[in-house]
């Protein structure tokens, strides 16, 4: 289950408790899920019942305990507890991971985006600065997958090495007569030239810090094929995981959703669940993540959350394949499906940032 489809089964709980006459309040648009904050519990929390308590006439906890008993009831819940004043803390059935991978692989590079189109529009603009253009450019592209349709302009047209190595597009450039959003992220140092890293590095060292950061655009660990460079761990793991599914190939089997648990208890065994039950908390977050990302105009969330994936899923990456003599159960196709599943997530973040995910490195 998303963090979307979360939501309306949030909304959908309370539109029966008001229904059913047990709590007396408009049932809101959207309910806002995330991630439990430290000491925490469960896989989700919301405060609705927290945002709706006073048109219901009711304390806020009260208001959680009636969400929380029809939550229960809920497909793909196993429960609903209520924790301080009244946040619900939502942990979902072992069901749901299988279709979760299922809906990311059945969507593709596409899962997370929104469609039909929403009918929004937007206008990003930017001074003549790089590192500027660049933000623009991607948050264009992100937007463009919540079914938002933008416009980039920037006080001057962009020099043309810009467009020829990193691929930047402007669609209209002067000083606009009306205000309009402007992007003015701390530009990138005169020098060196970041193009000297070329597009894909390039983009990465000017998207990757958050606006207020000064790009590091003269390090070379941008090129580096090392684990203390982001930009390469994401790349390797999407590469590894297509060298999975090669190799799976050639042992005889495919992948299939499934629990993607282990096969024999123990200490290697346990981190390798919790590694699982991380990807998967990352595959499930990233729809949230492109909407808040479209929404700031702020492609550096993005940038975090395919490292985030991807380290999530080089911590489990050795347990897909079988060892030894070991013949290739459900748990390995399970395994498999949720490995793809990564590597379909980092290939569409890095294609909405402008940067290419080779199959091979």
């Amino acid at each position: 289950m998303t963090p979307e489809e979360l939501s309306r089964t949030v909304l959908r709980a309370m539109r029966r408790a008001v229904d059913a006459g047990e709590l007396t309040a408009t049932v809101p648009e959207r309910a806002h899920v995330e991630r439990p904050g430290p000491g925490g519990t469960g896989d989700y929390a919301t405060n609705l019942a927290l945002r709706v308590a006073r048109e219901a006439s009711a304390p806020p906890r009260r208001v959680a305990e009636t969400l929380s008993a029809r939550l229960a009831a809920e497909p793909g819940i196993a429960r609903a507890d209520v924790t301080g004043p009244g946040f619900l803390n939502i942990t979902l059935d072992a069901d749901s991971a299988p279709h979760l991978v299922q809906k990311v692989l059945e969507e593709g590079e596409r899962y997370g985006h929104i469609t039909p189109d929403t009918g929004a529009l937007a206008q990003l603009h930017t001074p003549h600065d790089l590192r500027a253009v660049v933000v623009a450019d991607a948050a264009r592209r992100i937007l463009r997958s919540q079914g938002v349709l933008a416009r980039v302009t920037s006080d001057e047209a962009p020099d043309d090495e810009w467009v020829e190595v990193l691929g930047v597009r402007v669609d209209g450039h002067g000083h606009p007569p009306t205000p309009l959003t402007t992007l003015r992220p701390v530009p990138a140092p005169r020098t060196p030239d970041p193009l000297r890293l070329g597009r894909d590095a390039a983009r990465w060292a000017l998207l990757h810090p958050a606006p207020h950061d000064r790009p590091r655009t003269c390090d070379d660990d941008h090129l580096a094929q090392r684990e203390s460079n982001p930009l390469f761990r994401i790349r390797y793991a999407h590469a590894r995981t297509r060298a999975l599914t090669r190799n799976a190939a050639d042992l005889g089997f495919t992948a299939a959703p499934g629990e993607a648990g282990t096969s024999a208890p123990g200490p290697a065994d346990d981190l390798a669940d919790a590694a699982a039950h991380t990807l998967l908390a990352a595959l499930g977050d990233h729809p949230t993540v492109l909407a808040t990302a479209a929404r700031r105009h702020s492609p550096d969330r993005l940038t975090r959350h395919l490292v985030r994936t991807a380290d999530a899923f080089l911590a489990q990456a050795h347990t897909v394949l079988p060892l030894g003599d070991e013949k290739p159960s459900a748990a390995h196709r399970a395994r498999l499906a949720l490995a793809e599943a990564a590597g379909t997530v980092l290939a569409g973040g890095l294609s909405l940032l402008g940067i290419s995910a080779p199959e091979y490195l």
